[in-house]
C-alpha cells in the first residue's frame, strides 16, 4: 500500500491506496485558521502535526499501516513556516490567503529580475514578500530565521528529519528560478536571505528521505520507507487526475478556484497574472489561473441568506440564461488576471425581481466568469485545452458545471465516483518514489459523463461576460 498525506487549509487528509491504485481507506482531521487582524491568515504548525496524528490514528484503527511502502505529501502552498537553528517554530505560519504583505509584494515585483527568473508576478500571498514583511515588522523574529519551510515540508521535517522541498511548491515562493528548477541566489538576497535558509530540492516523484524510526513506531508505519518530494496541492491534484501532459487540464471548485493546464515546456507570461510553475514530475511545467473565492463565494452567500450551499444549487433546475443581477466574486481580492489584493466583491443589478435563486445563479456565474478570465489569459500565451476534468467540492453541482462549460466553451468531464484529489496524487507520488516509476502511473480517471456547453445559451453568456468585464473596470475605479 501507499499513503498520501494532504495538508490543506481546513484539514489534513490521509489516504491509503493499494498496489492497483484503488483507494483502500481514508481519514481526516480538521484545522482552523486564525485571523488576528484584517487581511491576516495564520496557523500553528503544531496543529498540523496533531491533525496528521489524528488522521493516521483513525486510519490505523481500520487498516494495518505496516504494509505501507511509500508516502507522498501534498499541501497548501506559499505558507511561510519560520524555524530557528534548532528547528523551533518562531511564529505562526503566514498562509497563502494572507494579504498583509501586499506592499512588500509590489516592491519586489518592481524589481525586473523577479518576473524574469520566476516567470510570475510576486503576489502578496507568495512566500518571499512575507519574509520581507517579517524583516521589517518583526525584526527580532527575522534575525532568528535559520530555515524557511512550506507547510507540507514541515510535515516532512517531522517525518524524515530532512529540510527538503520540491519543484512545484518551491515555484510558488518567488525564490525559484522556475525554468532552471533551482533556487535563485539573487532573489533570495533581495529578501535578506541566502541559499542556506532554503531546503534542498528534489522532484516530486523522487524520494526526499526515509521515515524516522521514532515516528514510524509511533504511527505504526515501517521505518525507513521513502517519503516522496510530493507536490503543492494543485500539482498533486493534477497527478491524481492524470493531468500531466500538454493539452490536459482541470477546473477545480474548491475554497479557491483553479483552472490548470499541463505543459511539456516552460512558457511564462507574468503580465497575464497566470501562475507558471514547475509540475510535480521532471521536465514538466504547468500554467494555472487562480481565483481566490470559488466555493468560498457560495458558502459566504449561504451564510448571508441562512441556507445550505448544496440546497441553494440543488434547487436551481435546468440551466437558465443570465439575468440582470451580477456578482463579482472578489471577497478577498483576486489573483488571475487582476493581481489585486484590495478589490472586494459586489452585487450589481439587484432589483425587485431578484430572489434567492436569481442571486445564487449570479454567484455561480460570477465564479465562472472569473474562470473565463483565466482561460483567455492562457489563450493569449498559446495554451489550448480541449476539455477539462471537474474536481473539488463544487463539482457536485451539475448546474454550476453547466454554467462553467457554457461560459468557457469547453466540455467538462466528470470522473466516475472515486478519489482524484491532492491526497490521491500524493499517494501516486509516493508510489513513484518507492517503485521508481513516472508519468505512466498518473493515468486519467474513468469518465462517467460529460457536460457539453449549451450552445443555445452561448451568446447570452458571452454578453453577460462582457458586462462582467465592464463592471470590473468600474469596480476597480471605486476600490
Amino acid at each position: 500500500m501507499f499513503l498520501g498525506l494532504d495538508l490543506g487549509t481546513s484539514g489534513v487528509k490521509a489516504l491509503l491506496v493499494g498496489e492497483d491504485q484503488s483507494v483502500v481507506g481514508d481519514a481526516s482531521a480538521d484545522l482552523t485558521v486564525a485571523r488576528p487582524h484584517a487581511g491576516w491568515s495564520e496557523q500553528d504548525p503544531a496543529d498540523w502535526l496533531a491533525a496528521t496524528r489524528q488522521a493516521l490514528a483513525a486510519l490505523s484503527a481500520e487498516h494495518d499501516l505496516s504494509a505501507v511502502r511509500g508516502i507522498g505529501l501534498s499541501g497548501q502552498m506559499h505558507g511561510a513556516t519560520l524555524l530557528d537553528a534548532s528547528d523551533r517554530v518562531l511564529r505562526p505560519c503566514i498562509l497563502w490567503n494572507d494579504t498583509r504583505a501586499h506592499a512588500e509584494a509590489a516592491r519586489l515585483d518592481s524589481d525586473p529580475q523577479f518576473r524574469a527568473l520566476t516567470g510570475n508576478i510576486v503576489f502578496p500571498g507568495f512566500t518571499a514578500p512575507k519574509l520581507l514583511w517579517c524583516r521589517e515588522h518583526e525584526p527580532e523574529v527575522f534575525a532568528q530565521v535559520a530555515k524557511v519551510l512550506l507547510p507540507k515540508d514541515y510535515l516532512r521535517l517531522w517525518l524524515t528529519g530532512e529540510h527538503v522541498s520540491e519543484m512545484s511548491d518551491a515555484a510558488g515562493t518567488s525564490w525559484l528560478d522556475t525554468g532552471r528548477r533551482e533556487w535563485s541566489d539573487a532573489l533570495l538576497a533581495a529578501t535578506g536571505l541566502g541559499r542556506d535558509h532554503m531546503p534542498a530540492l528534489v522532484e516530486g516523484s523522487e524520494a526526499s528521505g526515509g521515515l524516522r524510526p521514532e515516528v514510524a513506531s509511533d504511527l505504526g508505519l515501517p521505518a525507513g520507507i521513502p517519503v516522496a518530494g510530493g507536490a503543492g496541492d494543485n500539482a498533486a491534484s493534477a497527478v491524481g487526475a492524470g493531468v500531466v501532459r500538454a493539452g490536459d487540464g482541470f477546473v477545480s471548485l474548491g475554497t479557491s478556484g483553479v483552472l490548470f493546464a499541463a505543459n511539456d515546456g516552460y512558457a511564462p507570461d507574468p503580465e497575464s497574472a497566470l501562475h507558471t510553475f514547475c509540475h510535480a514530475l521532471p521536465g514538466r511545467w504547468h500554467q494555472m489561473g487562480v481565483i481566490l473565492s470559488a466555493t468560498d463565494a457560495l458558502a459566504w452567500f449561504g451564510r448571508l441568506v441562512g441556507a445550505d450551499p448544496a440546497a441553494l444549487t440543488g434547487s436551481l433546475g435546468a440551466l437558465q440564461p443570465p439575468g440582470r443581477s451580477m456578482f463579482l466574486p472578489y471577497l478577498g481580492g483576486e489573483r488571475t488576471p487582476h493581481n489585486d489584493a484590495r478589490i472586494r466583491a459586489t452585487f450589481l443589478g439587484l432589483e425587485h425581481a431578484t430572489d434567492t435563486a436569481a442571486a445564487t445563479r449570479a454567484v455561480l456565474e460570477g465564479v465562472a466568469f472569473a474562470f473565463r478570465d483565466s482561460l483567455e489569459a492562457m489563450h493569449a500565451t498559446g495554451t489550448r485545452i480541449p476539455r477539462v476534468i471537474a474536481l473539488g467540492g463544487g463539482a457536485r453541482s451539475d448546474y454550476w458545471l453547466n454554467v462553467i462549460a457554457t461560459v468557457l466553451g469547453l466540455p467538462v468531464d466528470i470522473p466516475r465516483k472515486g478519489e482524484f484529489g491532492a491526497a490521491f496524487g500524493a499517494a501516486r507520488l509516493g508510489m513513484m518514489a518507492a517503485e521508481q516509476g513516472g508519468a505512466e502511473l498518473a493515468t486519467p480517471p474513468e469518465i462517467a459523463r460529460q457536460i457539453a456547453p449549451d450552445t443555445a445559451l452561448t451568446d447570452a453568456f458571452d454578453d453577460a461576460y462582457h458586462r462582467y468585464r465592464t463592471a470590473y473596470g468600474a469596480l476597480k475605479e471605486l476600490s
